[in-house]
């Protein structure tokens, strides 16, 4: 079965984010480091790190994570602004490190006034200094998939290709897949061949062995619409197929799914609670590989260039 987790506060205590995980019944769990909407944040203490990383060992988590601060854009045009987000994404790699965390999930950057390509040339650029400041640590970095919204790179799997190949040493590089993004950047997922398709796509284009997480979201937004709508696990235009293919895949049965569904209470039961119970319903006892006569290519749908 994969690792059922979810994204969590770190209000009170980075261990309060593990704590909850394992009061939720979950196997990993993703944070923020510091506050995604500011640049700066206070240095991780000794103590918070100790913290943390007992709660992690007291409820058995594995491969946990961070996302970064969504201020970052390695693909801007912005000099200013493009130093700045390689510093900081340098940082978030060294509180991942010295909390313990198995990678930082990031997403690849907005276009704005650049080409395409200038903008994935950009970020090849950015992640080529990243890594390198960062050689001596072991936390990876994993590109998310996006939805296409506004300018923002990732939502085809040939950004995601480019990147990794431009890269001059790749070997820490991951894909985070957000099942609400690709659906919504025009990849079929609700068939059995469509769900073949894409990730056959995916593998030709990117490789499934670069494949180290998935967010596990529905969306309000339909396919193709490159707008980025989280909904609760069977509740949006995905429904419950397109999950039930995810998780019942042989080649993900050992990866950890975090939700990113909305937060709150419903019927007196915490709703991370409830989604991970509406996943766990949809996992088989044997996993199996997509059929081989269904691995044709993926066809985005019309309008989600």
């Amino acid at each position: 079965m994969p690792l059922f987790g979810s994204h969590l506060s770190i209000a009170g205590g980075y261990y309060k984010a593990a704590d909850a995980a394992t009061e939720l019944g979950m196997q990993t769990v993703q944070i923020f480091t510091k506050n995604n909407n500011q640049w700066r944040a206070k240095p991780i203490s000794d103590e918070e790190v100790a913290a943390f990383r007992a709660s992690v060992e007291r409820g058995t988590l594995s491969i946990p994570c961070s996302h970064s601060s969504y201020l970052i854009n390695l693909a801007s045009g912005a000099e200013e602004l493009w130093q700045k987000s390689v510093e900081a994404f340098v940082v978030e790699l060294h509180r991942a490190e010295a909390l313990g965390l198995a990678g930082v999930v990031i997403h690849p950057g907005s276009a704005l006034e650049l080409s395409e390509e200038a903008a994935i040339g950009r970020i090849v650029s950015a992640l080529d200094r990243v890594l390198e400041e960062t050689s001596e640590l072991k936390t990876e970095v994993w590109l998310e998939t996006t939805a296409g919204q506004g300018s923002s790179i990732g939502h085809r799997f040939e950004h995601l290709g480019a990147i990794i190949e431009g890269v001059q040493d790749a070997s820490r590089i991951g894909v985070c897949i957000d099942s609400c993004h690709i659906f919504a950047a025009g990849y079929g997922l609700q068939t059995p061949e469509e769900y073949a398709a894409t990730m056959s796509d995916f593998d030709r284009i990117v490789g499934i062995d670069r494949v180290r997480a998935f967010h596990l979201n529905d969306s309000k937004k339909d396919r193709g619409s490159r707008v980025d709508r989280h909904e609760h696990i069977g509740e949006g235009k995905l429904g419950l197929e397109p999950f039930r293919h995810i998780l019942n895949d042989e080649r993900f049965v050992e990866k950890p799914m975090y939700l990113e569904t909305p937060k709150g209470m419903r019927d007196g039961r915490n709703l991370d609670e409830l989604n991970l119970s509406t996943l766990r319903s949809l996992v088989r006892a044997t996993p199996s590989l997509p059929a081989k006569d269904t691995l044709k290519t993926a066809a985005p749908k019309k309008g989600s260039k």
